[in-house]
Formats: structure tokens, C-alpha cells, sequence
């Protein structure tokens, strides 16, 4: 089901006493309908959508960072394909963030690992654009503002540490002695989320032996809306476009390889990426430092638990080279509030029946986007010439098949 404008659930579904932005804990205001625990883009996008259907929500995070002084840009940059910018627009977010800021992406090039080529143009399927390039901290700061004016919604800045399913509420401990409950507690506390702890679900991880190294460049060429991406002796390299003939660096590599590269200092940086890009945006100059974060994919058994929902990093983590892992944590949002707004009256939010519905409508979502990454990542990470030829070969028949490039953006606009 299509997420949808959240609207104002019957009095009867809330069950808290949340005051705002900036209220204190008391003893009066210590249960909630939802606990969402966790920040981040997918955490406070789905205490905002909670919030905003008329529930009492306790968000458990801490407003976004500033910027470091002197910072042209977030090093961390994110592809939002057309349902993640939906959804913010739903929330009334998207039209608050400063669209200087933002920077779509016409096309994208994709580069073997000799000569083959795949170009993806919006203008060729049919759609306004391929994806939108924006700065985590940018979005989140957004959020954040969207948060601090929701009546129903209740910051606090406190560690949970003690958890507890009673068959009418979980029940939360903070770190700060105080205890809150809720009908249902959502999971949105990353990749190695405490909340999944809790419930026993089971992970299943395994490491690429290979680090996302991010920065951020000013080029000497117009990158002209286009995303670039090159595999190359099982690494993938991507630089995409941001404001003001800036370009986002993306370079999955090996650990070893990874870790030499964050050592480098700015202009060798830049001509290394120079190098590796063929200069394709010319030449670069580093705005960013490099940082550089474990890959890996990631797995859970289950989603869901009495009371508690598990979304973002929490209950999957994929490989970047597609650029999709924070649109599809979105799409867990947008389905998990799907799901409540349908739920039958007699229903408690935290009933397992209703749960289910959502594990059950985001299993194949998250199956077909596993494997698209990890296969990608395996074909292109096998040595030898053979390998290389049946990839090449590959990129070069799919690139002429319309029909079937134009169902691929389809596929990641989601």
C-alpha cells in the first residue's frame, strides 16, 4: 500500500501524554502510543509520520551536529530516488529544505571494467529525474525543525538501557533513572541496534573486507547533473553531483586500500581521484576530508516482536554501490505507518497481528535489493579475464535493451 498523507487517527488510538518538542519528563507524561528509539534520517522521519497521524510519539535521539567550522559541505551525501522524496514532501519536509542545496540527477554513466558503458537517462524513461543529491545534514536539520513544532511529540535525550514487553505496554528504562512506556517501540537505532538486541532477533552479517571512503571535490568541469560510477578491480567508485560544480565521492575499496586512502592528505587525494575518474569532471580540488565506514551486509530473521518494529539499518544493511540503503529504511517507514493507519479499531498498536502485516509487506522489498546489491558486488569482484568478459558483455546487452534499462530506473526510483 502507497504511503499517504498521515491524517488524524479516532481518540480512541492514542494513549499518551506527550508535551512537545522541549517537555520534561514527569510523572504525569511518562507513557506514550509510540517510542521511537533511535535518530537519524529514518528514525526522526518516522516519529515525524507517527506524530503527525495524530499519535503521541517519545523520540529517544539527539538533534543533528553542526557542520565542523569551516565545512563546505556534509561529507555524507544521499540519493533519494522518488519515494523517499515523496515521503518527505508528505511530511511537508522536502519544500523546507534550501534548494541550493539540492541537486538532481539527470543521468549516469557506469563504467566496466574495460571499455563496456550503461547510461541511464531520465529524459529515455520518462520520468523528471533519476535520483536527488543531498547532504545528510541538510535533511536531518530539516527534520529536526519539523519536529520541534509537532504537540504530540515529546524529545528525549536520553539513553535507553533497560527493556521490557508487559502484555500491555513496553517499558522502557532510561539512563537518566526515569522509565517511559509505550504500545509500540520502533527500532531505529542502526546496524548494530540495542533494540534487536532486546528482542533476540538474529543477524546474520557478513563483511566485504571493503571501507565506503567519502569526500567531497570542487571540479573544474560541469558535472552536468550526471552520476558517474566505475567498477574497477573489485572496487566501485561513484562521484555524484552536488551543488555549485561540486562532485560526492563514494569509493568502496578494499580495507587496506581504504585505509591508505583516508591517510592521504587533500591534494593527493585529489589526484589520486583524478587518476581513477580519467578526469571526467577535469581536475579537483578536495573541500571535505576523506572519511571512511565498514561495509557490509546484513540480515535479521525477523522485523518485528510484541510491541516493537524494527526499521533502517536496524533491520537490513546493504552494500552503497546502488546508493539505495537509506531508501529503502524509508520505505520501512512509510510501510510501517501504512499499517497503523489501516488497523482495525479493536486493535492495540503493538499487536503482533498487526505487526506482522508489516514484516510480511517489506520482506520482498528488502529480498530483491539484497540480492541486486550483493550480486553486483560478487560479479564484479571475481578476477580473471573470463569474469571481466561475461561482465562487459553483460553491461553491453543491457545497454542496449530500452525496455529493460528503463524498468532498472523504475526499479530504484521505488
Amino acid at each position: 500500500m502507497p504511503f499517504t498523507a498521515p491524517q488524524a487517527l479516532p481518540a480512541q488510538h492514542l494513549g499518551g501524554h506527550g508535551r512537545g518538542y522541549n517537555a520534561q519528563m514527569t510523572a504525569t507524561n511518562q507513557t506514550f502510543d509510540v517510542a521511537v528509539i533511535g535518530g537519524g534520517l529514518v528514525g526522526k522521519s518516522a516519529a515525524l509520520a507517527l506524530t503527525q497521524s495524530g499519535l503521541r510519539v517519545a523520540l529517544l535521539a539527539q538533534p543533528c551536529a553542526p557542520l565542523p567550522a569551516g565545512a563546505v559541505f556534509d561529507a555524507r551525501v544521499y540519493a533519494f530516488s522518488r519515494s523517499s522524496q515523496s515521503l518527505f514532501e508528505r511530511l511537508r519536509v522536502w519544500q523546507a529544505i534550501d534548494a541550493a542545496r539540492i541537486t538532481p540527477v539527470y543521468d549516469m554513466r557506469v563504467f566496466g571494467d574495460a571499455a563496456a558503458e550503461l547510461h541511464f537517462s531520465a529524459y529515455q524513461a520518462s520520468v523528471a529525474q533519476l535520483a536527488w543529491i543531498v547532504e545528510s545534514s541538510v535533511v536531518e536539520r530539516a527534520l529536526d525543525a519539523a519536529l520541534r513544532f509537532q504537540p504530540n511529540l515529546t524529545w528525549i535525550d536520553s539513553r535507553a538501557q533497560t527493556f521490557d514487553v508487559k502484555p500491555d505496554a513496553a517499558v522502557i528504562g532510561l539512563a537518566n533513572g526515569r522509565t517511559i512506556e509505550a504500545d509500540l517501540a520502533v527500532g531505529a537505532d542502526g546496524a548494530h541496534s540495542w533494540v534487536r538486541a532486546q528482542i533476540g532477533s538474529g543477524v546474520e552479517r557478513r563483511e566485504y573486507r571493503q571501507t565506503g571512503v567519502v569526500a567531497n571535490f570542487r571540479a573544474s568541469k560541469p558535472h552536468g547533473e550526471t552520476a558517474l560510477q566505475w567498477f574497477r578491480d573489485g572496487e566501485i567508485i561513484a562521484l555524484l553531483p552536488l551543488p555549485n560544480q561540486h562532485v560526492s565521492l563514494v569509493w568502496s575499496a578494499e580495507t587496506d586500500h581504504a585505509a591508505a586512502l583516508v591517510k592521504l592528505d587533500a591534494q593527493q587525494l585529489a589526484a589520486e581521484v583524478e587518476r581513477v575518474t580519467q578526469q571526467q569532471v577535469g581536475t579537483l580540488e578536495c573541500v571535505t576530508p576523506a572519511q571512511g565506514f565498514p561495509l557490509a551486509l546484513q540480515t535479521v530473521d525477523r522485523l518485528i516482536a510484541p510491541r516493537v518494529a524494527l526499521v533502517g539499518d536496524a533491520a537490513h544493511l546493504i552494500h552503497p554501490l546502488a546508493g539505495q540503503g537509506v531508501n529503502l529504511g524509508l520505505r520501512d517507514v512509510a510501510a510501517l505507518v501504512d499499517v497503523i493507519a489501516g488497523k482495525e479499531a479493536f486493535r492495540d498498536l503493538g499487536d503482533t497481528v498487526l505487526l506482522r502485516r508489516y514484516e510480511r509487506g517489506r520482506r520482498e522489498d528488502i529480498r530483491k535489493l539484497i540480492v541486486a546489491t550483493d550480486g553486483l558486488q560478487r560479479l564484479f569482484s571475481i578476477p580473471g579475464t573470463i569474469a571481466r568478459a561475461v561482465r562487459n558483455t553483460g553491461m553491453a546487452f543491457v545497454g542496449g535493451q530500452p525496455l529493460i534499462k528503463r524498468w532498472l530506473v523504475a526499479s530504484a526510483l521505488g
